[in-house]
C-alpha cells in the first residue's frame, strides 16, 4: 500500500507563511502596545481610524464603517468602542442630521494616548518585519509589504496635524481614505 503524499501544496505553504508572518507581527504589536500604553492592537486600530474623521462630507464613520476598517464584526467593534468610551478615550454623540445615527469621536485623552502609542506601534511593526525578513519562509512576504509601503503616497489626513504624523491612506469613493482597511487590519481579519 502506498502512503498518501501529505506535502503541503504551494498554496497551502503560502497561506501558512502569511499566517506565520501575521502572528509574529500581531504578537510583537500586542506586547509593545500593552506594555507601553495599556492598549491592544485592535484598540490602537480603532483610535487610529477614528482619529482621521473630519467634519466634511462623509467625514464621520458609522459603526459598520469602523468595523470594516479595523477588520472586526460590527458587534465586536461596538463592544470595543464601549470599552474605550468607558476609559474616556472616545465619546459618542447623536448625528445632528439623522437622530438615529450615532457617531464616535476620539477624546483629547484618546488623541494623547494615540500620539504616545504611534511611535511604539511603528517601531514594533518595523522590528517584527525585520525579524521576519531573516526567516527564509517569509522573505517574499516581507518584500511584498515593503513594496506596498513604498507604493502608498503619504498624504496627511484632516486630523493628522494634531498627531503630527501623516497617515498612509488609499482614497475610496464612498468614505475618503477611511473605509479601505490597512494591511494590518486585513491581516487581523484573516486570522480571525
Amino acid at each position: 500500500m502506498t502512503r498518501p503524499d501529505l506535502a503541503a501544496t504551494p498554496l497551502a505553504q503560502s497561506w501558512c507563511a502569511l499566517s506565520l508572518l501575521h502572528s509574529g507581527i500581531e504578537t510583537r504589536l500586542e506586547g509593545a502596545l500593552h506594555t507601553g500604553h495599556g492598549l491592544s492592537a485592535r484598540e490602537y486600530a480603532v483610535l487610529d481610524v477614528l482619529s482621521r474623521q473630519h467634519d466634511g462630507d462623509n467625514g464621520h464613520l458609522q459603526m459598520k464603517q469602523v468595523a470594516d476598517a479595523v477588520a472586526l464584526s460590527q458587534s465586536a467593534t461596538t463592544r470595543l468602542v464601549t470599552r474605550l468610551e468607558d476609559r474616556e478615550l472616545l465619546s459618542r454623540y447623536l448625528c445632528p442630521t439623522d437622530r438615529r445615527g450615532i457617531y464616535t469621536n476620539v477624546s483629547e485623552a484618546g488623541l494623547l494616548l494615540l500620539r504616545q502609542a504611534r511611535p511604539t506601534y511603528e517601531s514594533a511593526l518595523r522590528e517584527a518585519l525585520d525579524l521576519a525578513a531573516k526567516d527564509p519562509r517569509l522573505t517574499t512576504l516581507v518584500a511584498a509589504v515593503a513594496s506596498l509601503e513604498a507604493s502608498v503616497p503619504e498624504t496627511p489626513s484632516p486630523k493628522a496635524s494634531p498627531l503630527e504624523t501623516p497617515s498612509l491612506e488609499t482614497p475610496s469613493l464612498e468614505t475618503p481614505s477611511l473605509e479601505t482597511p490597512s494591511l494590518e487590519a486585513s491581516a487581523l481579519k484573516a486570522s480571525g
